[in-house]
């Protein structure tokens, strides 16, 4: 660290500065600290802070953090999960079992203990770390970037990753932020304890008429704990002016009702937050700087999900700066090339999807034909849980020995 003598600043010199310590910085982080880089990871934050989020962990997810070597089974609210009960719009239910082993395929843990373990995680790697630092200028120049926080301090960096959200304050200041940009979902959440026995133990998914092509679930967390809450698609038949009042109304019926179970109450006030999922659209490059995570709008535009993909674009922009540490853009062209061809095709296949969905009749039809027998059953669970990518049908390229029987994560 150099002192500026000019100006009586401290500036921290470094390989990769990275703003942002959720699962897609903090992926990056350890990946490239790990590998000997200097790394500096920046979160406004301080750790354990909560993250809206419906808590879930697809077979994707868990792959990405098993092929880190991180391992959330012993987190305090680590609940596995072996399938998921999906309840159709005629209220008929539809029991999707997961495979039954090797490996996991699904699990659920809040956020707030995850992304704290995966900032210590990439710290054991090496990743020096300044959480509760607001990063308030960015200067991209010819061979490096500055950033500069709310102290005044400066950090100089061959390169940024930008982790820092759907409204990247970096990709604001980089002059690249999208006017009036407000997500393609909206969620709403709230904890609740005493759950019922099929609250405590399953996974529920209502597609209630009213909120489609949103949906309301139930996700287990262990010691008669759940997540529960709803998301709507922008544009859909709900606004997001309504959720607030919808939200007694959804927790009162008989059928959702039944499963939290009469004792069910809130342990935590309701939160709602915006998703974004335009992978197709949004810009993944600037001056001297990766975008990844919700930075990246990276989310499954079908189920809002978005954990799993943020780790892919963390690990996709660690390898690109790997592959190619003293040339940014052929980093920068190879980072995007990757995110490309890893999520591009599955987000176009699960918008095409979600329009149909958004009819009842054929919300209806599709879950009644997902529970025609054991094999559709099984597979459709696959699937939902992206054991293997959404549009794996219509990209030959990603067909290998294996890739519809793989073994679940180790966790």
């Amino acid at each position: 660290m150099d002192t500026d003598l000019d100006t009586l600043r401290f500036v921290i010199t470094v390989d990769t500065a990275i703003v942002g310590a959720g699962p897609a910085g903090a992926a990056a982080a350890h990946r490239l600290a790990a590998a000997g880089q200097d790394v500096l990871l920046i979160d406004k934050a301080t750790f354990p802070r909560d993250k809206f989020c419906g808590d879930g962990l697809t077979t994707l997810c868990l792959r990405e953090l098993e092929d880190m070597g991180f391992s959330a089974n012993g987190l305090p609210s680590f609940t596995p999960v072996s399938g998921v009960v999906l309840c159709s719009p005629s209220g008929r239910r539809h029991d999707i079992p997961l495979p039954s082993g090797p490996g996991q395929y699904a699990a659920v843990v809040r956020r707030e203990e995850l992304d704290a373990a995966l900032v210590e995680f990439a710290a054991s790697a090496g990743a020096a770390t300044r959480l509760g630092h607001k990063i308030t200028g960015v200067e991209p120049r010819s061979d490096s970037i500055m950033l500069t926080d709310e102290g005044g301090e400066q950090i100089v960096a061959s390169q940024c990753i930008a982790a820092d959200g759907m409204w990247s304050p970096v990709r604001k200041m980089l002059g690249l932020d999208i006017d009036g940009y407000r997500g393609e979902w909206h969620a709403f959440r709230q904890y609740f304890e005493h759950v019922g026995p099929a609250a405590a133990r399953e996974l529920w998914i209502w597609f209630e008429p009213d909120v489609l092509p949103g949906y309301v679930w139930s996700f287990p967390l262990g010691d008669g704990r759940a997540n529960v809450g709803f998301g709507i698609l922008r544009g859909g038949s709900v606004s997001t002016q309504e959720m607030k009042s919808l939200w007694p109304d959804l927790l009162q019926r008989a059928h959702i009702r039944e499963v939290l179970g009469h004792d069910a109450r809130p342990e935590s006030p309701h939160r709602a937050w915006p998703i974004p999922a335009r992978i197709d659209h949004a810009p993944l490059r600037g001056p001297r700087t990766l975008f990844v995570g919700d930075a990246a709008m990276a989310c499954d535009t079908l189920t809002g999900e978005g954990i799993g993909q943020a780790l892919v674009t963390g690990r996709e922009a660690a390898t690109s700066i790997l592959d190619s540490p003293d040339n940014f853009d052929e980093m920068a062209e190879a980072y995007v090339s990757a995110v490309r061809a890893d999520l591009v095709a599955d987000h176009k296949m699960a918008q095409l999807l979600g329009k149909l969905l958004a009819r009842p009749l054929i919300a209806e039809a599709a879950l009644t034909a997902v529970g025609a027998n054991d094999w559709t059953r099984r597979n459709f669970g696959r699937w939902l849980f992206e054991d293997y990518p959404r549009a794996i049908i219509a990209t030959p390229r990603r067909w290998k020995r294996g890739v519809l029987s793989s073994p679940g994560a180790q966790v």
